[in-house]
Parts: C-alpha cells; structure tokens; sequence
C-alpha cells in the first residue's frame, strides 16, 4: 500500500461510529492508521496478512502484549512508541531479529482525533527504526468513561538463529549480570507527567527498542539469557531467575546506574528504583568468562552506563541486595503495584 495524502477526519473527536464498520470507520483507518503504517504488506482491505518468512536457517517467534499508559503521551514517548518498543523488544531479548506487528486498537469515545494521529506518527516512527512493518489490525470504540484513551494489543513476530539457545534453563551458577543502563527511567518518567504530587522534571523515558543491544551480545559465547525489566523493574527479573535456577541472585547496589532525578523522586514519595519500569534496558546472565568482553562492547556502541550488577550464587532462590553501605538487605518479590498503567 503506497502512502496516501493525508486528509483531516471531519470530526475533531473519536465517536462511537467511528467503530460501527461504515464509512466513519473506514475513514479513521484510511486517514489515520493507514496514512501513518502504510507499506507494502499492509492491505486494510484483506482480514489477513501474506507474509515472507524465511525457511529452513530460521525459527519462527510470536509474542503479544497490551499497552495502557496513563497518560497517554509522557516525556520521551507515548502510547505508539511504546507499543512499538515494548513488542519488539520481547522479540530482541528473546534473540529474535523483529520483522512483523499486529496491531489491535480499543479507542475511548471522546478521544481527539489530534492525539490520536501524534500517537500513530509515533508508532510509525518507532517502526521504521526498528524495521519493523505492521501488517494486520483491528479497530474498536468503547464507550465514553469505559477506557484509557486508548488501548492497543499487538502481537510481534521475528525470526531466530536456532543455534541461539537462550533461557532461564542456561543460567548456571557463577554466571553473572550485565545491565545495559539505569533502571526506573519510564516508571519515573511516568509518574512526574501525571503531575500528582506537584513535581516536575525534564526526565524523559528510556522507551527505545534494544535490538542493538541485543544483537551485540547474542554475539559473544556464553550469553545465557536476556529479559527486559519491564512492570516490575529489575528486582522483578532478579527474582524470576532467583526461582527458575532454585539459587541466590546477588545484586551490587554500588553497581546499579540510577539517575540522580530517579533517586531524588523515589527519596521523596518512597519508591524504590529496583521496582520501577525500564523501557529500554536488557539484563542479561552471561558466563563470567565472557562478561568483560560484553561489557566492552556495549560501552563501544555508546552505552557508557552499561555495568555488571551481580552473580548467581549457590543457594537458596532469593533475591540480595549488597548496599552501599556494606550491608545486605533481601529483596522481596513484588505484590503491589507501585504504579499502575504504566505501560
């Protein structure tokens, strides 16, 4: 599908026969979703999708996610590049190259037709940069009241090595861990747009695809796992492991890179950045014996704050935190959701 003039839909508000499969709803998706998305896959009159797969050298691998986000556009992002991102990266962690999304829509009546079109023009972008194509979709309106905005579900498929064996399976004793970055940037990022508690910041999100990142490691022998430390932030990937291998994840506090605005929001309305949101990081267990060797090579590619934070020990499965103070403090496994709608 060539990409057409772009024309304004009549209405400056999403209504609810913008979702009643007539004319208003053909043209929100030709003017909005289409004008944005569009390439050569992408046939908004077919209810299925023909696609080139590569065969034989390849596996195929298929993850689907929803997205809700309050609010719907923050510093560093919004709900489209986020969707975005977050696919294709459970893709990249799981040692995928990303080449397909789908993409399903559940819109508020009531939306403005203008946040909406910021919100494509986002995805859109993070699909070029990730060279990615959206393919399939599927549009409804709820009624007013009875939605975020908007929601979206998409479902990402990639291709993967199958001389590749990543997996919570790998993870030996003595392994260690790479972060690529600070933790908490999203969550935090997040949070300061609400405007809650009447705090502000130029923090921006780390929502970013981390295919480079992983593509970088899934180089170097020894690599065992990767996981991006979504909803429930670091700690939470720390205790997956932790109960996977049945042993002790320890964790350096010294060690961990959290920006000074993410520390300073968690000082004072007392979160703690292991639990928050990163939307751009990857946490990697890898063989001790090729840890430095990675680590080098993120740090060539630009990720200065790239760190080893901890090992696998011996043990029973839980979770230390080394402080900086040089106690130990056991992280316990999340129950609460710090901060809802997050993404």
């Amino acid at each position: 599908m060539t990409k057409q003039t772009k024309r304004q839909l009549t209405d400056s508000h999403i209504a609810l026969a913008h979702g009643n499969g007539g004319r208003y709803m053909r043209e929100l998706i030709e003017k909005l979703f289409a004008y944005h998305l569009s390439n050569e896959l992408l046939d908004t009159q077919s209810d299925a999708a023909c696609l080139p797969v590569p065969s034989g050298t390849s596996e195929i691998l298929m993850t689907t996610d929803g997205f809700t986000v309050e609010p719907l556009e923050f510093p560093g992002g919004n709900i489209g590049s986020l969707a975005v991102h977050g696919t294709v990266n459970d893709l990249a962690v799981s040692g995928a190259t990303p080449l397909y999304l789908t993409l399903s829509a559940m819109i508020e009546e009531g939306l403005e037709v203008a946040v909406l079109d910021r919100v494509l023009e986002s995805m859109a972008q993070a699909c070029r940069e990730s060279n990615v194509r959206v393919v399939a979709g599927d549009t409804k309106v709820l009624r007013r009241g009875q939605g975020g905005g908007i929601y979206f579900t998409t479902t990402g498929i990639g291709v993967k090595s199958p001389q590749l064996c990543l997996g919570l399976d790998q993870i030996q004793v003595g392994d260690v861990l790479l972060l690529s970055g600070s933790v908490g940037d999203h969550g935090t990022a997040v949070l300061l747009a609400r405007e809650q508690f009447g705090l502000s910041g130029d923090l921006h999100s780390d929502s970013a695809s981390v295919l480079p990142i992983t593509q970088a490691l899934t180089a170097i022998s020894g690599l065992r796992f990767m996981r991006d430390p979504t909803r429930g932030g670091l700690a939470t990937v720390a205790h997956e492991i932790a109960v996977a291998t049945g042993n002790t994840v320890r964790l350096h506090e010294t060690q961990i890179p959290v920006l000074d605005p993410v520390r300073a929001v968690c000082d004072m309305l007392g979160y703690d950045p292991m639990y928050l949101a990163s939307e751009g990081r990857v946490l990697a267990v890898i063989s001790p014996e090729s840890a430095q060797a990675a680590l080098e090579r993120l740090h060539a590619l630009g990720y200065a704050e790239a760190s080893i934070i901890g090992s696998i020990e011996s043990g029973v499965a839980r979770v230390i935190l080394a402080t900086e103070l040089g106690g130990e403090r056991i992280l316990a496994e999340l129950e609460d959701d710090p901060l809802p709608r997050i993404c």
